[in-house]
């Protein structure tokens, strides 16, 4: 099997609220719309907003996170701060070493914002 492509995909209880959310408050550029739905460019991957079909509400909001690298998280917050985005959870460095910082979308779906500082082993070439 070969994997040509990936993305995260969403289905939102208010499609609205959500392109609203991820396009003018966190800022991802759009990839391409069609009739039912938005895709974004997320670093290396895409994310995409599908408003069609329901939710499914009985196993609760997602229950992972979308993991969003950045170059600066301070820069970050306070980008996403000037938005009028509310910070779940302030900027700080984890005991694992990366900068986290927390974002929650209009689903409950947490946004994890990181930066992975110099010296990181994420840095690290591992090419032989």
């Amino acid at each position: 099997m070969e994997i040509l492509a990936s993305r995260m995909l969403l289905r939102p209880a208010d499609y609205e609220r959500s392109l609203s959310f991820y396009r003018d408050e966190i800022g991802l550029a759009i990839a391409r719309e069609y009739g039912a739905g938005t895709v974004f460019f997320a670093g290396q991957s895409l994310l995409e907003l599908a408003g069609f079909g329901e939710p499914d509400h009985s196993r609760g909001p997602f229950p992972g996170a979308l993991w969003l690298q950045v170059r600066d998280l301070e820069a970050t917050q306070a980008e996403l701060r000037g938005r009028g985005v509310p910070i779940a959870r302030e900027a700080r460095r984890e005991p694992w070493g990366l900068h986290e910082m927390h974002v929650t979308d209009p689903d409950g779906v947490t946004l994890i914002f990181i930066e992975v500082p110099q010296g990181h082993p994420l840095r690290a070439d591992t090419r032989q």
